[in-house]
């Protein structure tokens, strides 16, 4: 199963979730599903989004489980 490990990049970059959820500005009822894993489906423009905003690759974005 494919995740959304963006937590953790908050953490590394010093970031917290009040800060993302302010710079994408969605709502926070999607915004909070969505980094906790509740979603079926994440927009193209939030991921690029998210990427310019952490500075990272999609790569960095997500993670594989064995769930």
């Amino acid at each position: 199963m494919i995740k959304l490990d963006v937590l953790n990049l908050l953490e590394e970059k010093g970031r917290t979730k009040y800060w993302l959820y302010k710079q994408l500005g969605m709502s926070y009822q999607n915004f909070s599903r969505m980094i906790h894993n509740q979603t079926k489906s994440i927009r193209y423009d939030n991921i690029e989004a998210m990427c310019q905003l952490l500075e990272c690759t999609p790569n960095e974005l997500f993670r594989i489980t064995e769930d």
